[in-house]
C-alpha cells in the first residue's frame, strides 16, 4: 500500500482531531502507530486503507482524506482493532464518528447502500429505543428503490426485492424474524438523550 505525502496545518489539525475526539470519545493521540490494528482488520485491503493510517489522516488534519475513503462506509464495527490496540482505541468509533461528519458536510456516499442502510438503523433506533426489523428493513428498502428508480435501474429494483425476499423467507423459517414491535418503557427518555445532542452539535458548530 502506498501512502501520499502529508502536509501538515497546526491549527487546521488541532481543530480535526479535537472534533473527532470529543464526538467519538477516542483518544487519538494515543495511537503510537503500532499497526497491531491494522494485521488484524477484515476489510483493509479490500478498502486501502487501514485504522492506524486512518487516525495519521486525522491528527495531520487532512479532512478530506479522512472522510473520503471506503473504510468510512465500510468498516463492519468488529472492534477486533479495539481489542488488539495496546491504548484501546476503537476505530470503528472513529469510522462512525466520520460518517456522520461526511453526512453533515453534504458529501457524496462512497458507498450509497450502506448509507442508507445507515440511515435507516439510525432512524429506527431513534423511533422506537429498539430496532425493529420490519420497520427498519422497509425504511432501508424504500430508501433504495428510490435511489435506484431515480437512477432508471429498475434491474436492480428487481434483484433487490427478490435477495431481500428469499433471505427474509430463510430467516423466518429459523425464526430469527421478528414481527413483533418492541420500544423501551420511557421514550421520554430517549427524546431528551437526541435532543441534548443535537444541541451539543448545534453548539460545536
Amino acid at each position: 500500500m502506498t501512502s501520499s505525502v502529508l502536509v501538515y496545518e497546526k491549527e487546521r489539525a488541532r481543530s480535526m482531531a479535537n472534533e473527532v475526539i470529543e464526538r467519538s470519545g477516542q483518544n487519538i493521540f494515543a495511537c503510537y502507530q503500532c499497526r497491531r490494528c491494522a494485521a488484524g482488520c477484515p476489510v483493509s485491503e479490500e478498502t486501502g486503507m487501514t485504522p492506524d493510517r486512518l487516525i495519521r489522516l486525522i491528527i495531520m488534519g487532512d479532512r478530506d482524506a479522512a472522510l473520503k475513503n471506503q473504510l468510512v462506509w465500510q468498516c463492519v464495527s468488529c472492534y477486533t482493532c479495539g481489542t488488539r490496540c495496546p491504548n484501546e482505541i476503537h476505530t470503528a468509533r472513529i469510522t462512525e464518528t466520520l460518517k456522520k461528519m461526511a453526512k453533515e458536510d453534504h458529501l457524496p456516499a462512497l458507498s450509497p447502500k450502506i448509507k442508507t442502510f445507515h440511515s435507516a438503523f439510525c432512524t429506527a433506533a431513534k423511533h422506537k429505543g429498539r430496532v425493529n426489523e420490519m420497520e427498519f428493513m422497509g425504511r432501508y428498502e424504500m430508501s433504495h428503490t428510490f435511489h435506484q428508480l431515480s437512477r432508471f435501474h429498475l434491474k436492480g429494483v428487481y434483484d433487490e426485492f427478490k435477495n431481500q425476499a428469499k433471505m427474509g423467507l430463510a430467516m423466518t423459517k429459523k425464526k430469527r424474524m421478528h414481527f413483533s414491535v418492541e420500544k423501551v418503557k420511557d421514550r421520554s427518555e430517549l427524546k431528551r438523550l437526541f435532543k441534548l445532542a443535537k444541541k451539543k452539535k448545534a453548539v460545536q458548530k
